[in-house]
């Protein structure tokens, strides 16, 4: 039997102490050598965003990639390329961990909408207040004490 999956990722991670270092002209070039590195662990990117401290990627993981270890390669092929090309002066990394939640495949529109809007969403709302909201949308018990 071969395998199959349809489960949609919505991967969230900080810059460190929410530095603002991620300034809209690199962005693109970020994104796209994310793109990458998902497209080299055979995973779909379906939609990638964020704003100056944090980054929203929508995906399907390949059956063979562990979550945790798709985004220890990404943080750390990231960080290595934003600093070897200087794409973001204030950038001193990644904040520790990271945000996985998951939707079927007939609900991937929604997170991949949200993604698209990531400027307009934080007008009103903090990374923090966003973050809480995923949290308790998927109904995940946390301690605000380590939430940065």
């Amino acid at each position: 039997m071969s395998t199959y999956t349809q489960i949609i990722y919505q991967l969230v991670f900080s810059t460190k102490n929410r530095e603002h270092a991620l300034q809209s002209e690199n962005r693109k070039e970020l994104y796209k050598y994310i793109w990458g590195i998902l497209k080299n662990k055979k995973c779909h990117l379906y939609q990638i965003g964020g704003i100056a401290d944090h980054i929203h990627i929508i995906t399907h993981l390949h059956p063979s990639i562990a979550l945790s270890s798709l985004i220890k390669d990404i943080k750390l092929a990231s960080s290595e390329h934003i600093k070897s090309h200087n794409l973001f002066e204030g950038f001193s990394g990644w904040q520790e961990g990271y945000g996985a939640f998951t939707y079927s495949i007939k609900d991937k529109d929604r997170p991949i909408e949200y993604v698209k809007n990531q400027e307009e969403h934080h007008r009103n709302k903090t990374f923090r207040e966003e973050y809480i909201d995923l949290l308790n949308e998927h109904g995940i018990v946390f301690d605000e004490k380590f939430l940065l």
